[in-house]
């Protein structure tokens, strides 16, 4: 009996269609993006089960507040601006840079 005889680990037999390096084919793909939509696609029909939609108090008592906060910060800016153009305008008369 020579070394050739000696019974190794059997390979696993490869069907007609697919050989040793073989990917998936094209119905394997689509099988699984399907899969992988349809998975989403509940998901999101879970998630969406938990949104609460407001009452209309809640709705006007935010857009009041966002109404009332661009009101301060709109004059905040506006002072500020106001500054920062009066120093500017300063110092280049300081500099001579602006003629009035």
């Amino acid at each position: 009996m020579s070394g050739d005889d000696v019974p190794g680990p059997k390979k696993p037999a490869l069907s007609k269609r697919q050989s040793s390096n073989a990917t998936p084919g094209f119905a394997e793909k689509v099988t699984s993006q399907w899969q992988e939509f349809t998975h989403f696609l509940s998901d999101v029909r879970g998630e969406m089960r938990k949104v609460v939609t407001p009452s209309r108090k809640e709705v006007e008592a935010t857009t009041t507040v966002v109404i009332i906060a661009v009101f301060i910060f709109g004059l905040f800016f506006f002072v500020v601006d106001g500054i920062f153009s009066y120093g500017l305008d300063r110092l280049l008369k300081q500099l001579g840079g602006l003629q009035q």
